[in-house]
């Protein structure tokens, strides 16, 4: 039964500030410095609400995310 509740998860690699006016102008294949290093961890989150934390894999075109550290309510 609960295999069919619909929830959203996002997997977030880091973040960046830019200026709309910098927004605008993005290209196809542009990139955008992050605010975190290769080896930071990677934040799970389900409905909004931190879940995980984890790593990300790359094998040729492929990702994954490897959950290193289940967060606990109340964090």
């Amino acid at each position: 039964m609960l295999e069919e509740v619909p929830v959203q998860m996002s997997v977030v690699l880091g973040s960046s500030e830019l200026p709309i006016r910098q927004i605008l102008k993005i290209g196809r294949g542009a990139l955008i410095p992050l605010d975190c290093g290769y080896d930071d961890p990677t934040e799970i989150y389900v409905d909004d609400q931190l879940i995980a934390r984890g790593k990300i894999h790359v094998s040729g075109d492929r990702m994954s995310v490897e959950i290193t550290e289940i967060v606990k309510r109340g964090r």
